[in-house]
């Protein structure tokens, strides 16, 4: 179990420390650089699905059987709650123009759209610190799996927020701050699962399940969508390479199980 929550602990921390992304983003280039961020999304998308139908799914099933349809549509609906209540739709930030820092204002304003963003954001972060401490009591190899998974779906969700966070009128050293200290709050997630004690082994199927809709629904509607974007060939090319790759590695994954 120690071994279990210290590679958990660590899988956080690493994805966490995506929220720093926007030290090495100009956030004057974002747009220029839209092609490379689709093919993050496309790699995102390969993953989330692999993870899902490879991983977590095949899971799941040994333990809750025909039953797990209605656990994978509940995570699903789940999400679609999240993001019509919370407006966690984050991803159109990466298209956006015109983030800029406030240099001369001496009152600065933030909109109400980027604290909404802190708050869905560490939303978010927490039930990813469940998926990633759930995903590592049904094994390391899961675990790692999730936590790829995981990370390749912040890579552009970060991006998107560090836009969106200078977009609301966050300064640049503001917006990582906030974002990284949003993205902390994935610990608790993983916290509160280890707190659960011997009530997990029991939900860890459940859990695996919500986490597969979950995963299914942020691929088919709001990654997928975004590909759909930028229609020419050779970005759509790259596009389906990268998600091939995604799903190539969750199987190769299963080969260290």
């Amino acid at each position: 179990m120690a071994e279990t929550v210290i590679y958990t602990l660590l899988a956080v921390l690493g994805v966490s420390l995506i929220s720093l992304i926007g030290l090495f983003i100009l956030p004057n280039r974002i747009a220029r650089i839209r092609p490379l961020l689709l093919v993050f999304v496309g790699l995102a998308t390969g993953a989330l699905l692999g993870d899902a139908f490879i991983h977590l799914i095949p899971e799941a099933f040994e333990e809750l059987g025909e039953g797990i349809s209605l656990w994978i549509l509940g995570g699903m609906g789940i999400f679609f709650v999240l993001e019509k209540f919370l407006h966690w739709h984050h991803h159109h930030a990466i298209h956006g123009e015109g983030h800029e820092e406030c240099h001369d204002c001496d009152e600065q304003h933030i909109a109400p759209f980027g604290k909404l963003i802190i708050v869905s954001d560490a939303f978010h972060n927490i039930i990813d610190g469940v998926i990633i401490a759930a995903s590592f009591l049904v094994s390391v190899e899961v675990g790692i799996a999730t936590t790829i998974a995981v990370a390749l779906h912040e890579i552009p969700q970060e991006i998107g927020d560090f836009g969106a966070l200078l977009h609301a009128g966050f300064s640049r050293a503001q917006a990582l701050m906030v974002n990284f200290f949003s993205a902390l709050t994935a610990f608790l997630g993983a916290l509160l699962v280890f707190a659960i004690g011997a009530w997990v082994e029991g939900i860890v199927p459940i859990l695996s399940a919500l986490t597969a809709g979950s995963f299914i629904y942020i691929a088919t509607a709001d990654l997928i969508p975004e590909l759909h974007t930028a229609p020419r060939l050779r970005h759509s090319l790259a596009q389906v390479a990268a998600i091939l790759l995604g799903i190539a590695v969750m199987l190769w994954l299963t080969t260290l199980e």
